[in-house]
């Protein structure tokens, strides 16, 4: 492929993840919510012209294209340094643009699967009381539970083996290389199968703040990134999961003194 090909499907990728945090920061304009998910004054939205309102987004058809645009957003930027490494190995390995196109739709697909589950959490979450209907967590203690179990999972096995594949792509791809779209899609599966293993507890953490708050999104996408940097990311792992942890007990002191 010539480099102007090369270049045109560079600049979509990044065009796309920007649209997408284009429409979660819309979405949230809309919903009456500030940059950290709270509600602003306009929080009686019934007469917005739009018509959109919190009430409108406790259903499964509101709530999974909210969770799959916002996939687009936070985990597309975190397959940088994968599509990068696949690229490596075009000329070696016989790869093609066909392929890096397969891998780039195999891993979101993945990633739409997971924001379908997630959806479905967040409605049996509301259903129950445990977060309302911005997807807040209403209790301390459930946020301190999130805060704990996401925290514990960052010392786990099933934490170092996914974050491994996600940390290492280009072993990843040695071991299960696949040629053409048909080889990319494949392999973007898996690859995004070990990423959501590694990086579900993050999306979780959305229910603490509020799904809608674009400073955790903002802040959750940055460690992902960092996490998956070649020369950095196993120095943050386990001591994200000690902040983790210290705020989950944190949160818990707090509903016991509160």
């Amino acid at each position: 492929m010539p480099a102007i090909t090369r270049s045109a499907l560079w600049l979509s990728f990044f065009a796309a993840i920007l649209a997408a945090w284009w429409v979660m920061f819309s979405m949230a304009q809309m919903m009456g919510v500030d940059w950290i998910g709270r509600p602003t004054g306009m929080m009686q939205m019934g007469g917005m012209s739009d018509g959109m309102s919190a009430m409108q987004m406790t259903t499964f058809g509101a709530l999974f294209p909210m969770w799959a645009i916002m996939m687009a957003a936070m985990m597309l930027p975190t397959l940088v340094p994968t599509l990068r490494s696949y690229e490596d190995l075009m000329t070696s390995a016989n790869g093609t643009r066909a392929g890096w196109l397969g891998l780039l739709l195999g891993y979101f697909i993945v990633w739409v699967g997971f924001a379908a589950l997630i959806a479905l959490a967040q409605v049996t979450l509301i259903a129950t009381g445990m977060v309302d209907d911005l997807g807040i967590a209403t209790s301390l203690y459930f946020a301190a539970a999130l805060f704990i179990v996401v925290g514990l999972f960052q010392f786990t096995r099933a934490k170092e083996i996914c974050h491994g594949v996600c940390h290492a792509p280009g072993m990843y791809f040695l071991g299960r290389w696949k040629t053409g779209f048909g080889g990319g899609l494949r392999m973007g599966l898996g690859l995004g199968a070990f990423c959501v293993g590694c990086c579900w507890g993050f999306m979780a953490l959305g229910f603490v703040g509020g799904v809608m708050s674009l400073l955790w999104m903002g802040l959750a996408t940055l460690f992902m990134v960092v996490e998956k940097l070649p020369q950095i990311g196993h120095y943050v792992t386990k001591p994200a999961g000690v902040v983790l942890i210290l705020a989950g007990l944190g949160c818990a002191v707090m509903g016991v003194i509160g």
